[in-house]
């Protein structure tokens, strides 16, 4: 069944995935779990297998823009890119990285054809290191994030949050805090906030809170495709999140809302497409709508 939608023109010309390395995981992260977090982080001997660190590319009429920038390789070759002391040791029991000296965000971007200097806007999910690895590659696009999460940044004792400002708060970068407002848009419902980014209906942000306080999804409408809903970390696998379980880390209630916002969303177009930043079954879902794209454009051609 195909989605009903606001009517948005083909300002889309592509929509890709990358992956900069993997990241294991204990299975209470992905949940669902009744376990307090910091029992199970200590506890837990378990771990997943690697999953991909996405970042997703969406080629605009008005410039090539990424969700999310994954994570730095530099934290995995300098033995100072996490804090020390007991937060060091948070980070270290929290999840274990693989990133190859071909896999940082420059090069995989090369990879599917396009040049990091042509990146025009970067939009966070949140600002835990897995999604600001990006940042240092970054300095000609602008930043887009919800004021929310850039509040966080002030408050207590943000390395043990997840949030190392040394990494993010870069000299040189360019910043835009948006807060959702008001969006006059049916087919978003339940959603009665977010932002679009370029006022044509094609990308919106909405505010999917729990994991962090200012935790941003984004949907992407193609005419003549599914609908294409990036969740950043509200789940670490779609199947979950339809199932209404929600991960062991973040404020179960704003996730059990977040979740059922979005599982709401997909009533409404049940071909909506949800994709997660650390899912292994995101490419797959994704690949139908690059190529569908990329059809387009040969036949232009």
């Amino acid at each position: 069944m195909r989605s009903e939608l606001k009517s948005v023109g083909s300002s889309i010309k592509q929509v890709a995935v990358v992956s900069t390395g993997t990241v294991a995981i204990h299975p209470e992260h992905v949940g669902p779990t009744r376990k307090p977090l910091y029992w199970w982080l200590f506890t837990s001997r378990r771990w997943t297998r690697p999953l991909p660190i996405n970042v997703y590319v969406i080629e605009h009429d008005q410039g090539l823009v990424l969700f999310d920038t994954g994570q730095d390789r530099a934290s995995v070759t300098e033995a100072d890119y996490f804090p020390g002391g007991v937060t060091g040791v948070v980070f270290d029991k929290l999840a274990r990285f693989d990133i190859g000296a071909e896999e940082t965000l420059t090069a995989r971007l090369a990879g599917i054809g396009y040049d990091i200097a042509d990146v025009r806007m970067a939009v966070l999910s949140h600002l835990h290191q897995d999604h600001i690895g990006g940042l240092p590659e970054l300095a000609g696009a602008e930043i887009v994030i919800s004021r929310e999460e850039w509040r966080s940044l002030d408050g207590p004792l943000p390395g043990a949050r997840g949030l190392l400002r040394s990494h993010i708060d870069l000299p040189g970068l360019r910043w835009r805090h948006v807060d959702p407002g008001p969006i006059d848009d049916p087919a978003v419902a339940p959603f009665t906030t977010g932002h679009d980014l370029f006022g044509d209906g094609s990308m919106v942000l909405l505010p999917t809170p729990g994991h962090t306080p200012g935790s941003l999804s984004m949907l992407v409408r193609v005419p003549g495709q599914p609908p294409l809903l990036m969740v950043g970390d509200l789940t670490y696998d779609a199947h979950l999140l339809e199932e209404g379980h929600v991960p062991g880390v973040g404020k179960k209630r704003q996730l059990d809302e977040s979740t059922r916002a979005i599982n709401l969303l997909r009533e409404r177009h049940p071909d909506l497409v949800v994709l997660p930043a650390h899912d292994p079954g995101a490419a797959a879902r994704l690949a139908p709508v690059t190529r569908a794209l990329a059809g387009r454009r040969e036949v232009a051609a």
